[in-house]
């Protein structure tokens, strides 16, 4: 497993060899510093700890500003750990988006948009009721459950609630380019959240 905290910046699109449009989702990649190195003798497991983008000291609090100066290193805003990672890193080592030269197919993490407080037909995709001829049933979400027994409403009914804001993971979108020069990388397809959002790009575990 190999994969770094980046940022989506936005999505445009790219003309590919045989000059098909090819939609793209353009993530900015800036160095990741190794923080801390996970060990299957002292954790139970294998892993890098990953820190992105630059934190003023004044900023953080005393715990988790400890954990960078014990260390010798400049704290960090966003701190993410990837499980089993590929290669012999230790704390103040530098990872970027050359990571991923050779690899085709990656999955991005990523806190999607919040939609706040929504109904059924846009949460979960009813169709509704009849929009006229004296209908007084249009967006509602109709019977919830039974009467005598059980008497209840049963836990996982779908219902109007609140929607989005929560991780999602997109899987085995294709890489398009490697911009080692600008620190970017340009994937097909759409990734979750909004524009500056942060994502963990890791290579794809279902296909190669």
């Amino acid at each position: 497993m190999v994969g770094v905290i980046g940022r989506k910046l936005g999505m445009t699109q790219v003309f590919d060899a045989n000059g098909y449009v090819v939609p793209v989702t353009v993530i900015k990649v800036e160095k990741n510093t190794v923080v801390d190195v996970r060990t299957p003798e002292r954790h139970g497991y294998r892993a890098l700890v990953l820190g992105a983008f630059p934190l003023k000291a004044s900023r953080a609090v005393k715990p988790y500003l400890g954990q960078f100066q014990k260390r010798g290193l400049e704290p960090k805003k966003v701190l993410r750990e990837i499980r089993d990672f590929e290669g012999d890193y230790k704390p103040g080592d530098e990872i970027g988006v050359e990571i991923f030269e050779g690899v085709r197919f990656v999955d991005v993490r990523g806190l999607s948009k919040g939609k706040g407080y929504q109904g059924v037909m846009k949460r979960h995709g009813f169709s509704g009721g009849p929009a006229s001829h004296g209908s007084k049933f249009h967006r509602a979400h109709g019977s919830t459950g039974q009467a005598t027994y059980p008497a209840k409403v049963l836990k996982g009914t779908k219902m109007a609630g609140r929607m989005g804001g929560v991780q999602v993971c997109v899987q085995n979108l294709r890489i398009v380019e490697v911009d080692k020069e600008r620190g970017c990388l340009l994937v097909e397809g759409a990734v979750p959240g909004p524009r500056k959002g942060v994502v963990i790009v890791t290579r794809a575990k279902k296909k190669r």
